[in-house]
């Protein structure tokens, strides 16, 4: 963490450089993007950045971090835009939100989900590909104690292995909390990725091979729509549990469901008074999954930078962004594209 608190540093003092050695036109309000390292957070912000830049004539840029980083720095107005913010998640989130510094604006991916998740197969096999059922009475996430050796972690084969979100994450935080909540974080290896792509390869070359693994993943995404999944059963939401899982010194979490997911996009309070005409377009900004799942799709499948990725999907869904939008807007978005 002091490592990302020298790399935020870093970067804010870069940027105060060179604003500083641009002629004062050139420098006018720069609106700062967090840079999301998760394929739905990255094409997202790509989508927003191109219309701010476009459509309301203001240079952006963005800053790597962990969401909590992130969270922290749009909370003191060092960035001014998360594209993609699970919001009432995170103890930074909650807490900015309730000091009046950040605003969750919109409700921008209907149909979000997130828990934890094996392959069919797993469960049920498959002939065509000759693989058995392995567990073919797991349900929910309380029965993993008894299956610890079919999800075997190669490095400690006394136990199994759960693939968690990358450190820094929020939904690591959660995850960790659930382990010690079901019991189970003497039977498996809480495993962390470096980064969501990474999670994604080690998931992927797992079911390539038909090979059992137990991870934890979310929607919007490319890989929901690739692979057959089941998620396991968890307990009905409880709002009290839930705190337990969200504090990482909680000693004693409770097992829940996690919070259902709302996805806005987070800015911060300041930014959200200096630019209210940007502020109710993100209000209205809303992606329809089945064509916000093919664009990730092809990002991940052709390895598409997302700014690119963004172009392609504003030229082949106008209809989708210009409900956002007012027509002025729209016209100086569109004419840019052409």
């Amino acid at each position: 963490m002091k490592g990302l608190r020298l790399l935020l540093a870093a970067s804010l003092t870069t940027w105060g450089l060179s604003v500083a050695s641009l002629p004062v036109s050139a420098a006018q309000a720069p609106v700062h993007f967090a840079d999301l390292n998760w394929e739905s957070g990255s094409l997202i912000t790509e989508v927003l950045r191109f219309i701010v830049e476009k459509g309301y004539d203001l240079p952006t840029d963005t800053l790597p971090g962990t969401t909590i980083t992130l969270e922290t720095a749009l909370a003191k107005n060092d960035i001014q835009v998360i594209g993609e913010e699970w919001a009432g998640r995170s103890p930074v989130w909650i807490k900015a939100e309730a000091e009046g510094k950040v605003v969750g604006l919109g409700d921008t991916v209907k149909g979000a989900t997130e828990g934890w998740w094996v392959p069919e197969y797993v469960i049920k096999g498959d002939p065509a590909k000759g693989l058995k059922p392995l567990a073919p009475d797991l349900k929910s996430v309380q029965d993993l104690v008894r299956y610890k050796d079919v999800f075997k972690d190669p490095e400690s084969p006394g136990k199994g292995r759960f693939l968690n979100s990358p450190i820094g994450w929020t939904s690591e935080v959660v995850n960790k909390q659930k382990l010690k909540a079901y019991g189970l974080d003497d039977s498996y290896v809480n495993f962390r990725s470096g980064s969501g792509a990474a999670l994604d390869a080690e998931i992927a070359s797992s079911i390539r091979r038909g090979k059992p693994v137990l991870f934890y993943y979310w929607s919007p995404t490319p890989l929901m729509g690739r692979y057959k999944l089941i998620q396991l059963e968890e307990p009905p939401f409880d709002a009290d549990a839930w705190k337990t899982l969200t504090d990482a010194d909680n000693p004693n979490p409770r097992p829940t469901r996690s919070l259902a997911s709302k996805l806005s996009i987070g800015v911060s309070t300041p930014f959200q008074q200096a630019h209210p005409q940007i502020a109710d377009f993100f209000t209205k900004v809303q992606f329809p999954i089945e064509p916000l799942n093919k664009a990730l799709a092809s990002m991940s499948e052709h390895h598409t930078a997302p700014r690119e990725v963004a172009q392609v999907f504003l030229k082949e869904h106008p209809e989708v962004w210009k409900a956002w939008l007012t027509a002025d807007v729209a016209q100086k978005v569109e004419a840019s594209l052409k």
